[in-house]
């Protein structure tokens, strides 16, 4: 099975707490050795591949390769996840604390049709781009762990992989994560 398939399947639960497992629509989710959260230090880092795609509210395509030299927090969502709808104005909060900063969020918008995705993103003021992924290109490229939406992953300014919550993140976490990553000494200084 290739890796968007492997995407499109896994991504089948709605995480709402800590819990190593999330169920909905008669699927399972279990998390890798149990875990909602995955830290890995600068040389256990591994690079990602060419995240881009339809940015879902118009203009160019939004590509992570654009960000470079930022930290880069990505946000998997869905409209019809009770927990992203929370957690969006707590995204939105830290985003704008943190943006001037050296930190660019993206979202990627999972399993939703482009009309509802679209909705849900303006009716919430939403500042940052967010890639339209239906059928999950996107998060094959990503290349982390990612079984249920919300997920998080917090990128270093090299774009690897510091940081992922397989569940709803709070506001104080979130901020935590960003601050820390953006903390540490970028290349070539």
């Amino acid at each position: 099975m290739g890796a968007v398939a492997v995407a499109a399947t896994a991504l089948t639960g709605c995480a709402t707490g800590d819990d190593a497992v999330a169920t909905g629509n008669g699927n399972q989710f279990v998390s890798p050795d149990g875990k909602t959260y995955l830290e890995y230090g600068p040389g256990d880092r591994k690079d990602i591949g060419d995240v881009r795609g339809e940015n879902l509210l118009g203009g160019e395509d939004v590509s992570l390769g654009d960000y470079r030299g930022k930290v880069v927090v990505v946000n998997i969502w869905a409209s019809w996840c009770p927990p992203c709808r929370k957690e969006f104005r707590e995204l939105e909060k830290v985003y704008q604390e943190t943006k001037d900063s050296g930190v660019q969020f993206v979202g990627i918008d999972f399993r939703d049709s482009r009309s509802t995705a679209q909705d849900f993103v303006r009716d919430r003021g939403v500042s940052y781009p967010s890639i339209y992924d239906y059928g999950g290109a996107s998060l094959a490229a990503l290349g982390t762990p990612v079984g249920v939406v919300p997920t998080t992953v917090v990128l270093d300014r090299e774009h690897r992989v510091a940081r992922v919550y397989l569940r709803a993140i709070t506001e104080d976490e979130l901020r935590d994560a960003v601050v820390a990553v953006a903390a540490e000494e970028a290349p070539g200084r």
